[in-house]
Parts: C-alpha cells; sequence; structure tokens
C-alpha cells in the first residue's frame, strides 16, 4: 500500500552557476518540477519547491581565472541571470538560493562536522599532483597531458575530451600544470573519504527492493553500480574556493563539490523557514522527491542518501524521477561550443511565448530515453496544436458568446444525446491527467490536457451554433454553454503545464475561484456571468522567425569547426625503428556494442587472424554499432591491456579526426587477410 504524507519537499538539481541555463536545463529538470509542484498546490497539498545555484568547484575558478576576476565575480554574474531565467519561464520556487551564502556554508559545515564526530569518515592519505611554482595542489581539470588511449594532446586530469575515456591523472603522459604550464610533483596530502562500501548493503536493500516503482533509467544506473560495487569517495579536495573543512589539520581544503551542493537543498530550505526547516526534512510524514537530470542520478539515489543515513535524523527520497538529455538540431547540446538555445536569448527572439517552449518541451521531454529539440517541430507544434485546436476552440467560443449573448455566460437547456457522449468524454479527463502526474509521467499528462482540447474544438465544429443562431438561439446557448465550461476546465488542466496561458484565459473568463477539484466540473462559470473580449491565446509562428534560428546554429556550426580545425604541429622527430616497434594489424569487426554507463565508448570483438580479441574504443557518438559489424580496421596490437568501464581493452583502434571533431575509423580500401600488418 503507497504511503501517505502530509507534505512533500520537491527539490530541482542545482544549476551551475558558471554559465546561462539552456533549453536541456529546462526540459530536463526545472519544468518537469515545476509541473508537478503546480499540481501539489492546485490539489491543495502542503509542498515546498527547493531551488538554488551551485557555485563551488574546478570550472568556477577556470573561467575566473580566465577571465581576471574573482570566483564571487562569476557566481554574482551567473547566479543572477539564471534566477531571472527561471522566473521568466514561471519556474516557481519558493526559495531560489545560493551555496556561497552564509546560511550554506554553516549548515554544510555542521553537516560535515556530525559526521566527523561520529566516525563515519575514514582518512587516507594518497599521493597528488603539486605545482611547485604555484605552490598549491592541482584538481584534475588544472593537469592536462597526452591521452595514454588515443595519444589526443590536452586530455584532462579526469577524461579525455577527444575519445571520452575517463582518466586519473597519473594516466596522463607528460603531465603539465595547467596553472603554471610547469611538471607538476606528486606530494602527499590528506583527505577525508564516505565509505559508501560500508554503505552498499541497506543501499541494495532500499533500492533495489522497496523502490522498483523508480523509472528503469534510475533503477538501472542504481543497480548498475551496486553490482560494481561501491567503493570509498572523498569528501574534501586541495583548493582555495569552497567551504572550508571544518577540522583541525584541515588548512587549504575545502568540501568536495559534490558532498556540499546537495546540502544546499537543506541550507537553502533553512534560509527561508529557519525556525521550522527540519519539519521539512526530518519528518517521516514528509515526502522527498528530487527531480535531476541522469549525469545526477548516482549522486542523489546513492551518495546522498548516504549522507542522510550517516547523519542519522533525515528523511530519504522517496522517488527520484531523473530525466534523460535533450539534443538540438540532432546534436548534443554544449555550452563550450554554443550549441544551445539559452533561456534569456529565447524571449528576446519570442517575447511572451514561454508557455509555447514550456509546452515543446515537455512534449519532447526526454523521460526514458535522449530526445530531440528542432525548430520546425516548435513551430509546427504552436501552429498546429496551441493554436488550431486550443487557442482556436478557446477563440472561437469567446467570439460566438460575445456575437449571439453579449458576452454573458448562456442558459446550458436539454442536452441532446450527442452532448451526453461529449460530456463523457470530458469528464474522464481529470482522473486521466491526475493518474499520469501522480505517477511522473508529464509528457502523456500534457497530451491528455491537450485532448481536453480536441474534444471541445470537435464539439463546436459538429454542432455549428453558428448555423443554429438563425433558427434555435435556445440551443446556440446550451452549446456555448458547454463549450465556456470546457474552457474554463481548460484552465485548470493547463495550470502546471502552461502558467502563463491559464491565467490569461482564466482573466478572459472572469474566473475566481478555482482548484484541482473544480477540474471536470460543468458549472464553474454561472448562468449570466459576464466574460472579457476575445484575445488570442497563441499565436502563429511565422517561417521567417524558424529560419533566422537555423540560420544562427548554422553560422555557430561554421564557426565551431573554423575554430576546431587546427592542424596539430608536427611531433618531434621520431625514428624508423621507434615506428616499427607498433605492430598495426588489420582485423574484422565481428561484434560491437556501447558500454553501459560510457556514452563515448564502444566495446569490439575483433577477428585478428590469430583468435579473436576485446578492444574498447571512444567512437560511439560517430557510429552505430551495428554499422561497424563486418568491416575491417586497422588497430595497434602491441598495446598493453588496459581496463576502461571494468573491460580489459587488447589494443587500440585507428581513427582520424575530422575537421569538424569527427572520429572517422581506418579501413583498407580493399579487403585484405585478416592480422596482416600495416607498414
Amino acid at each position: 500500500m503507497t504511503k501517505q504524507f502530509k507534505r512533500t519537499t520537491v527539490t530541482s538539481a542545482l544549476p551551475y552557476a558558471n554559465g546561462p541555463v539552456h533549453i536541456g536545463h529546462l526540459a530536463g529538470v526545472y519544468v518537469p518540477a515545476d509541473i508537478y509542484v503546480r499540481y501539489l498546490r492546485l490539489k491543495g497539498e502542503d509542498v515546498l519547491f527547493i531551488g538554488g545555484s551551485d557555485e563551488h568547484g574546478v570550472p568556477i575558478i577556470i573561467k575566473a581565472r580566465k577571465e581576471g576576476v574573482t570566483p564571487q565575480d562569476i557566481v554574482d554574474r551567473y547566479h543572477t541571470l539564471i534566477k531571472d531565467s527561471f522566473k521568466d519561464f514561471g519556474i516557481s520556487f519558493d526559495v531560489y538560493s545560493r551555496t556561497s551564502s552564509k546560511t550554506h556554508h554553516g549548515v554544510a559545515s555542521d553537516f560535515f562536522k556530525t559526521l566527523y564526530d561520529k566516525g563515519e569518515f575514514i582518512e587516507k592519505e594518497s599521493e597528488q599532483y603539486y605545482d611547485e611554482e604555484a605552490g598549491q595542489f592541482l584538481a584534475d581539470r588544472y593537469i592536462t597531458g597526452e591521452c595514454p588511449h588515443c595519444h589526443a594532446e590536452g586530455a584532462y586530469g579526469d577524461q579525455c575530451e577527444k575519445c571520452g575515456t575517463s582518466l586519473s591523472p597519473l594516466d596522463l603522459i607528460n603531465p603539465k600544470s595547467a596553472i603554471s604550464g610547469s611538471a607538476p610533483v606528486l606530494k602527499k596530502t590528506k583527505h577525508w573519504y564516505l565509505p559508501l562500501d560500508k554503505h552498499e548493503p541497506w543501499l541494495r536493500e532500499w533500492i533495489l527492493e522497496n523502490h522498483k516503482e523508480w523509472r528503469p533509467n534510475v533503477y538501472g544506473q542504481c543497480k548498475s553500480w551496486l553490482d560494481m560495487g561501491l567503493q570509498p569517495r572523498a569528501v574534501s579536495r586541495d583548493l582555495d574556493w569552497g567551504i572550508p573543512v571544518p577540522v583541525e589539520g584541515a588548512e587549504g581544503k575545502v568540501l568536495y563539490v559534490w558532498f556540499d551542493a546537495p546540502i544546499g537543498y537543506i541550507s537553502n530550505t533553512k534560509e527561508l523557514l529557519p525556525d521550522t526547516w527540519e519539519t521539512w526534512w526530518k519528518d517521516p510524514e514528509t515526502r522527498l522527491v528530487h527531480f535531476i537530470g541522469k549525469d545526477n542520478i548516482v549522486f542523489h539515489c546513492i551518495v546522498f542518501p548516504a549522507m542522510l543515513k550517516a547523519e542519522g535524523s533525515y528523511i530519504l527520497p522517496d522517488n527520484v524521477p531523473s530525466n534523460e538529455f535533450l539534443n538540438l538540431e540532432g546534436d548534443k547540446i554544449s555550452t563550450s561550443r554554443n550549441w544551445a538555445v539559452w533561456l534569456h536569448e529565447y524571449l528576446v527572439d519570442f517575447p511572451g511565448k514561454q508557455d509555447v517552449l514550456r509546452y515543446v518541451l515537455t512534449a519532447n521531454a526526454p523521460e526514458t530515453k535522449d530526445n530531440d529539440f528542432t525548430w520546425k517541430d516548435f513551430q509546427a507544434r504552436n501552429n498546429n496544436e496551441l493554436v488550431a485546436i486550443y487557442g482556436n476552440f478557446v477563440n472561437r467560443t469567446l467570439v460566438l458568446t460575445h456575437k449571439y449573448f453579449e458576452g454573458k455566460v448562456p442558459a446550458r437547456g436539454a442536452l441532446t444525446e450527442y452532448d451526453q457522449t461529449t460530456l463523457q468524454e470530458f469528464t474522464g479527463v481529470k482522473q486521466q491527467v491526475e493518474q499520469l502526474l501522480n505517477n511522473f509521467k508529464f509528457r502523456e499528462a500534457q497530451k491528455e490536457a491537450m485532448n481536453l482540447a480536441r474534444i471541445g474544438n470537435k464539439y463546436l465544429a459538429d454542432t455549428e451554433p453558428w448555423k443554429l443562431a438563425k433558427t434555435d438561439m435556445e440551443r446556440v446557448g446550451t452549446i456555448l454553454n458547454i463549450a465556456l465550461q470546457i474552457s474554463a476546465n481548460l484552465s485548470i488542466a493547463f495550470e502546471p503545464f502552461l502558467p502563463f496561458s491559464s491565467a490569461k484565459l482564466r482573466g478572459l473568463l472572469q474566473l475566481e475561484a478555482w482548484s484541482w477539484e473544480n477540474l471536470g466540473s460543468l458549472d464553474l462559470l454561472a448562468t449570466g456571468s459576464t466574460i472579457a473580449p476575445a484575445e488570442l491565446l497563441f499565436e502563429k509562428i511565422e517561417d521567417a522567425a524558424i529560419d533566422a534560428q537555423m540560420q544562427r546554429l548554422a553560422n555557430i556550426k561554421v564557426e565551431n569547426e573554423k575554430q576546431a580545425y587546427q592542424p596539430a604541429a608536427v611531433k618531434e622527430a621520431t625514428t624508423f625503428d621507434d615506428f616499427m616497434k607498433l605492430d598495426i594489424r588489420v582485423g574484422t569487426v565481428l561484434e560491437c556494442q556501447k558500454v553501459p554507463k560510457a556514452d563515448k565508448l564502444l566495446q569490439f570483438k575483433i577477428q585478428d587472424g590469430m583468435g579473436t580479441r576485446t578492444i574498447v574504443s571512444g567512437i560511439a557518438k560517430y557510429y552505430n554499432p551495428e554499422d561497424l559489424v563486418g568491416k575491417q580496421v586497422c588497430f595497434i596490437a602491441n598495446f598493453p591491456p588496459r581496463k576502461l568501464k571494468g573491460i580489459e581493452s587488447q589494443g587500440m583502434i585507428l581513427s582520424a579526426e575530422d575537421a569538424d571533431g569527427r572520429l572517422v575509423v581506418i579501413s583498407p580500401s580493399d579487403k585484405v587477410t585478416n592480422g596482416v600488418s600495416v607498414c
């Protein structure tokens, strides 16, 4: 039996304050969260919606260093921009604060100290890279070098962005400090770790046995991590930007951003409700729901719950409805490549059309798999659905009411069989929308709400009151009364999805008292009450506006290609003997599949002329696995085996990088015998 709660705490992932927010953020986290919160409020439930900016971490320091300003300057700028963008799009937070606040520093420090005093951390000493010229330890992103996998220069200490391989700083060839350019040295340092392995038994039962109702993508990713076995995770790091570790002997160390950021949900609640915040975080009668993107699943389903459990007084999340990623015109949204639709820029080009974007992003919500936003689909959904169905129905209803009844709600007379059939369809919508929203199926719920407008549109088209006006005004009055009641219901059904349009429609109908309970009622508007003159709820978007957006993206793509195509300098001279040490051969791909939890990696089974071997390669972005089966490829056969995501890779497939960054597998032009050497 599903537990009944007295209240609900809803959190949305804290956006990183080193840039503006784009449609991927809105679709993945904030619109779904806002839909759910608005729905609960409409039902009269006690709900608190918590948001805020994540303002610590290395990327912010790097951006500040590049611009010659302080990290505080960076977060102040983007916190304001992000907060304003959310407000502009109707994301109805009860509080939107930040992790650089005094309240957050205090709450996060106290949280760490509580776990420290309880002995929940382990201390470990390790060797990390240290920049002697700069006089500081280097975070992973402050270390660059040659990737040991694809041998690209400029790989970071945590990942090679060319081949997508996850790295450790110690993996890099010829590492250099991104601060001074000097070669770093290894130096011992002490840090505190949260022993996730200690929490694995209860996490396994809590998630895998007690939360099978979670979305398959969430449940599956958690199961994968648990099946691989959890490892201790550092909660501190050597940095000068962040929350100082509040224990003796921790000078120059701050709380790791992954540890500090989720505590921001708690500190933001305390900032809003200093006297009653614990009710929302510690009372078993409170339900906790996290809205996040798929890159945050592990932190919110495994790491943060382990932190809360270790502290001992907090409730655990009841659900974590994570979305997948939204692409733009078939390509991954990228901040660094400016391949995005930024919210603050959208409102310049499409003023007053916040609800259009909310509608399209919900209709294309990446709830179970990555989805795509295209400008043509944006235009089509606006023109063919919002304008032609919803807007058209409401506008015709209001126009006809003013034409035939001077803007007053006419009386409803006897109902025909067709009226009864229409109303039966109509009254079932509330239950269906409610069930879908309760199960976090926002895309289907919005579609069902639009079906209400379809019912109304069809009803007007079939009954044709403009023709009946010549002979039967009583019948016209009944038809328009029903159409007006459906319009009033639309303002409630769409309130969670399209708050601006719903507010405008309620104003036109002079509808004052309304709640979710009213949805489905045929008496929302009293006979004789006055409605305002008709105004369009939605406007058609012309081709020129879409063409301008497509041209902007085309210009960005050209600019990215120009910047990307910078042929690397010829490497230092080598010898024929050194080249001959590489055993490059040709083999045939027998099997190919994606590596779980690694978007960029493919696992190959190669027939190499002597048998078979497994090779892992970072080309998943550029090939479908099935397209490579049967293809002959060139590979280096004498690389020492290396584990990637737990898979032993026995060589390296050769690829060429095109000017646009695309990797192209090197193959012989004619078929040759497997195992022959390339010379």
